[in-house]
């Protein structure tokens, strides 16, 4: 096979040119530190960085809403912490007045003052903002929840914080259920859903579906149920054979209802201005009630503040794991970088030793 002289030239071009193109590569890597300097140089691993730092990007934003949602459930925690408060010093203060002796209908009339102004400060307590939202008011935050007689303007909205991709918290505590009882069981304070609203109009949605399936007609009900003939006691011996009553079986118990703090607070109230001491014994049992209610939900936003706590070291973690992935797929190890550099190098310069003794030879140095 003949070896022209273009095919020699040519390959020594190539070969400096090839050399040349890794020593700039390697010099790249060494100033920047970096493996890939641009996605055509490892398009997978690219991919990959790009998608850690979009999962960094937003793990960013979910800490900062868990940090805003951390101090609303704190200040909701701190205000249940005054409302038990207030409700323990109305209980001391009828039980003075229920077990003391001494205690007279003018005594009774004096702790009734200082009973008034607790009712006023678990009004105020109900009333508490944060920042410029009401923290017992459900989804309306700017609508005051109650008024001075104890009438709940709110609706039961629970907010929904977005703690990860799929997974929500509600970071407030509706003043319908902390304060006038609702949605209570023998368990405690319950969502009166299994799945809250993420949004308002879902929970109005959601309302409206539960009161269509609330209205369900009487005449309805009564085709539908077995019918029983059972006579009423009463009707006995009083010529009314033919009243009939429904059979106590079929009927579904209501679900319990929790304590009204403010009708706690004025049936004690109404009992010590009026002497009454059996009605002052009375309200005290519907106090422990009341302070039970409120513990509970203290209870629940002391647990929502534990699940931001483990959202919160997730992220963490997570943000961790992301900046490792990076790390290996980008960043350059410098040593590996400078040895590939020094090799290349050598090589380099082997080849411009070599290639000067292939093409310096010409004809008119065999003519001389």
């Amino acid at each position: 096979m003949r070896i022209a002289d273009k095919m020699n030239f040519d390959q020594v071009n190539r070969n400096l040119a090839k050399n040349r193109k890794e020593m700039a590569d390697l010099q790249n890597k060494a100033a920047s530190q970096k493996n890939m300097n641009k996605p055509s140089d490892d398009p997978i691993a690219a991919a990959r960085v790009l998608s850690a730092r979009v999962d960094l990007s937003g793990n960013t934003q979910f800490n900062k809403s868990l940090g805003y949602a951390r101090s609303f459930l704190e200040y909701t925690d701190q205000s249940l912490g005054d409302l038990t408060e207030n409700l323990i010093r109305a209980k001391e203060l009828a039980i003075s007045q229920a077990n003391d002796a001494s205690a007279s209908g003018q005594s009774r009339k004096v702790v009734a003052r200082e009973i008034s102004q607790i009712f006023d400060q678990v009004i105020q307590i109900g009333n508490r903002k944060l920042g410029d939202r009401f923290i017992f008011g459900g989804f309306k935050t700017q609508t005051t929840p109650f008024s001075i007689e104890g009438q709940y303007q709110g609706d039961a909205g629970e907010m929904q914080i977005q703690t990860d991709k799929q997974s929500y918290v509600p970071i407030n505590m509706p003043g319908s259920k902390v304060f006038l009882g609702e949605g209570h069981n023998s368990f405690g304070v319950t969502s009166a859903t299994p799945q809250q609203a993420l949004t308002i109009e879902q929970f109005k949605e959601e309302q409206q579906t539960s009161a269509e399936k609330n209205m369900v007609p009487q005449k309805q009900q009564q085709e539908d149920s077995p019918e029983t003939d059972l006579r009423a006691p009463a009707s006995r011996g009083q010529g009314n054979d033919d009243m009939l009553v429904e059979n106590p079986g079929l009927i579904e118990p209501n679900e319990a209802t929790g304590e009204n703090l403010f009708n706690v607070v004025e049936k004690m109230y109404v009992a010590l201005n009026t002497n009454d001491k059996t009605g002052i014994q009375n309200a005290i049992e519907d106090m422990d009630r009341a302070i039970s209610q409120v513990v509970m939900a203290r209870a629940q936003v002391g647990a929502r503040s534990m699940a931001l706590d483990n959202a919160r070291e997730t992220l963490q973690k997570a943000k961790v794991d992301n900046n490792v992935t990076i790390s290996e797929l980008e960043d350059a190890d410098i040593f590996q970088t400078v040895s590939d550099m020094n090799k290349t190098e050598s090589a380099l310069k082997a080849t411009l030793q070599t290639s000067g003794k292939l093409v310096q030879p010409s004809l008119l140095d065999f003519l001389r």
